[in-house]
């Protein structure tokens, strides 16, 4: 069912794994996609499998948000749906952490991810939705997360505020937390081959459903959330991990 035919999406970091699963998803609705990433041949492949509009940014950096917005606006005009997907991870034991470790997290995480809502809403129109991906380690105590658990909290901070500051405009702010998802993202988080499959087998063993997620089943919360099915879902958070996080007693 094509529930939001004819809508403009912006998918941060839609190149790959949640943003590209998105992205589908969103256009086999009816929507008019345009995906984001730092990555031009990604993005190129991206734009013909997807028929989606890729467009090169760099979330880290406020000069390419404001390049993104312009672009955006001079081929589209205005947007109904922001996906804020783009993030990084990268773990580190607090007696080792680096700077440049904090800084990486947070400069893409929350900066990045503050400024491109910030710099949108002036083509964002009333009414329209935006959805930030957060994560469950912003509540579950995982050794070495701590910068990036810290930077899914402070996005989960700014989907309650900016619900309350947007609702005069009637743009819902929600926010989708997965658990373990199999993306390239678990490639590239810093831990040798045998550390991240050590780490799936723990996983799966405390989610309920005994499997890690798939980017598909995030991308139908992220559409339901942007439809007008969610029509009175505002400032909240929808947790897709297949229970892992209630299962603290097992």
């Amino acid at each position: 069912m094509k529930n939001l035919e004819n809508k403009v999406a912006i998918v941060t970091g839609g190149n790959s794994g949640i943003g590209y699963a998105a992205a589908a998803d969103l256009v086999s609705k009816g929507t008019k996609v345009i995906v984001t990433g730092r990555n031009k041949e990604a993005l190129a492949k991206a734009e013909s499998e997807l028929n989606v509009t890729g467009i090169v940014a760099d979330q880290s950096d406020l000069k390419s948000i404001d390049n993104l917005v312009e672009e955006v606006k001079a081929k589209f005009g205005k947007v109904d749906i922001l996906f804020l997907n783009a993030g990084i991870a990268s773990f580190a034991p607090v007696e080792s952490a680096s700077e440049d470790h904090y800084d990486s997290i947070m400069n893409v995480n929350v900066k990045g991810v503050y400024f491109t809502v910030q710099k949108v809403l002036p083509i964002l129109n009333d009414g329209g939705s935006i959805i930030f991906n957060t994560s469950v380690n912003a509540h579950v105590g995982m050794p070495n997360s701590s910068v990036y658990a810290a930077s899914k909290a402070a996005v989960l901070s700014l989907n309650k505020v900016f619900a309350v500051e947007l609702a005069s405009r009637k743009i819902r702010v929600n926010a989708v937390s997965p658990g373990p998802v199999e993306t390239p993202l678990y490639g590239k988080v810093g831990l040798e081959k045998a550390d991240v499959e050590g780490l799936g087998a723990a996983l799966s063993e405390k989610i309920l459903l005994k499997r890690f997620g798939q980017a598909s089943e995030v991308a139908k919360t992220v559409s339901f959330l942007a439809s007008d099915d969610a029509s009175f879902i505002n400032g909240t958070e929808i947790v897709v991990d297949g229970g892992l996080i209630v299962n603290t007693v097992l």
